[in-house]
């Protein structure tokens, strides 16, 4: 066989492979948070971009939540302002505020949108502003020592946790066509903004719009035993024990803990993959081995 018929044959192998999760998909929800390295090489942007456009073309209804905060970190940089994080959350004053808006609102969001769309894909950029889409409420940090007699509560300003979900908008573009990519910034009933972790956001909203899956792109090759190899399909009770163990630790926890609402809410499974690698997201949901550690209440 020759190079150029062995690679149509390769071609079509994957293709054919693809269709019965073509098949199986179509017409379902699947929210996908967007950030880490993923966001960073041209290279992975795009295939991302593309990734999300083959979604949709082929009747899947991708919804976008991004992060940003190195883009953030960078120009609080620039314009000389101090970044403080507390317990791994940025603390959040007016000023900060403002960059985080004009970061997250404004570049990334609309950079995110014009990739997809040239890639063929109708995407629209919106905040959690717009229509009240994500309502949101001050995240309260509690330190608590053995010496203490209550917990110290630590004021990290505008740093918020999803209340609720108007799904009204989403609905409305998924049904028109579009791609929305959303911004994890929230409004409270005085209209005070809110920066909100993007993986909490996008577990919310997988939650409120029922998603067939919540796939989460991080920096690791997915979660990891303890001998450092990667963890494939596990049920929630399987994470709940390697949360007890100490096997999942540190900074997967609150991603980790996201997954988990998610499914526990009614979302069919949560997906924890590598952003390093090319056309992650088709890799997971489309092929028979993944990229990363997939969550669900199924048992094996």
């Amino acid at each position: 066989m020759s190079l150029t018929l062995e690679a149509a044959a390769n071609t079509a192998k994957v293709l054919s492979e693809a269709l019965p999760y073509i098949q199986k998909f179509v017409g379902k929800t699947v929210v996908v948070k967007f950030g880490g390295n993923a966001m960073v090489g041209e290279e992975l942007k795009s295939s991302f971009a593309r990734d999300i456009v083959l979604m949709k073309v082929v009747g899947i209804n991708p919804v976008v939540v991004h992060g940003g905060g190195p883009q953030i970190g960078e120009l609080l940089d620039q314009l000389k302002i101090e970044s403080r994080f507390v317990d791994g959350m940025r603390v959040t004053d007016s000023k900060t505020m403002d960059v985080v808006e004009m970061v997250l609102g404004a570049t990334v969001n609309k950079d995110i949108v014009n990739l997809i769309n040239q890639h063929g894909g109708k995407a629209v950029g919106v905040t959690g502003k717009d229509g009240m889409l994500i309502q949101a409420s001050k995240m309260q940090v509690a330190r608590n020592t053995p010496e203490m007699e209550a917990p110290e509560i630590i004021d990290i300003g505008h740093v918020g946790e999803v209340k609720q979900v108007n799904t009204e908008i989403i609905d409305m573009l998924t049904a028109s066509h579009f791609i929305p990519v959303i911004a994890p910034i929230g409004v409270d009933e005085k209209g005070a903004s809110y920066n909100i972790n993007a993986d909490l956001v996008a577990g919310r909203i997988a939650e409120v719009l029922k998603a067939e899956k919540l796939i989460l792109l991080t920096n690791v090759a997915g979660l990891q035993d303890k001998n450092g190899d990667v963890l494939t399909g596990l049920t929630t009770a399987e994470v709940d024990a390697l949360i007890d163990d100490g096997t999942i630790h540190g900074g997967m926890l609150p991603k980790i803990g996201c997954a988990l609402d998610a499914v526990n809410a009614g979302v069919s499974s949560a997906h924890i993959i590598d952003g390093r690698v090319a056309h992650a997201v088709l890799l997971e949901i489309f092929t028979d081995q993944g990229v990363g550690t997939l969550i669900s209440n199924q048992k094996n």
